[in-house]
């Protein structure tokens, strides 16, 4: 096991609603964002993956994109990117995918969703280069955790554990200072594919999948530049002593950003 001490890094994923519920750490708690989830018409569904990555990082969202498209009601597709990744804009219909060195900001890893009504509408996964750059997380391993976890909060899902000192679960979607294990936590696990099975079992009579820009929602959804704290809105919840928090940006009618915040110890 790795015996290096965390620095003082951020790691920021984006959600949909959080239902504000006691959490533990057992492999069979729910983690799922609240009743998020993207509006489809039958199952399985494909969701484009936006390749907006450098050369150093396409093994990872390759990785990644195929990770996740082993459950039963998801696929998932890369695709040419379609935006700059400095901004790392949505667009609407699919996820985007980016790196960048965004600057010592805190975070390592941001995930975002945007939201009409429960139906998520687009979606876009950070990784922070200057972190990466660097050690310790200049490895494979927090290399494939980071992205499997951050693609994975544009689906719905949270995660399975928050508390770094726990010993891994064998998934992404569980926090942790040794990302090689054992076991490994850079894959999902089966209870990642159960929670998707759970969220998705039904399907919609409309679908935001590859769907056309949504004209009622206020251009400042997609403006708005969400790298910064400044930026992600009212804090709406605060758990685990401050280092799980909710931040929201609620554009009226329905239309809300949220940006799930883990403050590392």
């Amino acid at each position: 096991m790795m015996t290096w001490s965390r620095p003082p890094v951020r790691i920021v994923g984006l959600l949909g609603w959080l239902v504000l519920a006691v959490f533990t750490s057992s492999a069979h708690a729910s983690h799922a964002w609240g009743n998020y989830h993207w509006a489809r018409t039958a199952n399985p569904f494909t969701l484009k993956l936006g390749d907006n990555v450098s050369s150093a990082w396409d093994v990872y969202l390759t990785g990644a994109s195929a990770d996740w498209s082993a459950s039963s009601v998801l696929n998932t597709t890369i695709v040419a990117g379609g935006t700059a990744v400095r901004r790392c804009r949505p667009t609407s219909g699919r996820v985007e995918v980016c790196n960048y060195t965004y600057g010592n900001n805190g975070w390592l890893g941001l995930a975002q969703i945007w939201a009409s009504g429960s139906h998520i509408t687009q979606g876009v996964a950070k990784m922070n280069d200057t972190y990466f750059n660097t050690q310790p997380y200049n490895t494979p391993a927090w290399r494939r955790l980071v992205v499997c976890q951050e693609i994975a909060h544009t689906f719905g899902l949270r995660h399975q554990d928050e508390n770094f000192s726990n010993g891994n679960l064998g998934t992404c979607m569980d926090y942790t200072s040794d990302p090689d294990g054992p076991p490994s936590n850079e894959h999902p696990n089966a209870h990642d594919f159960e929670q998707l099975e759970i969220t998705y079992a039904h399907p919609d009579s409309t679908t935001t999948i590859s769907a056309p820009a949504n004209s009622k929602a206020p251009p400042a959804m997609t403006d708005i530049d969400f790298t910064t704290r400044a930026q992600w809105g009212k804090l709406v919840s605060s758990r685990h002593n401050g280092k799980v928090e909710v931040y929201e940006l609620d554009f009226g009618r329905g239309h809300k950003v949220f940006t799930f915040v883990i403050w590392a110890e």
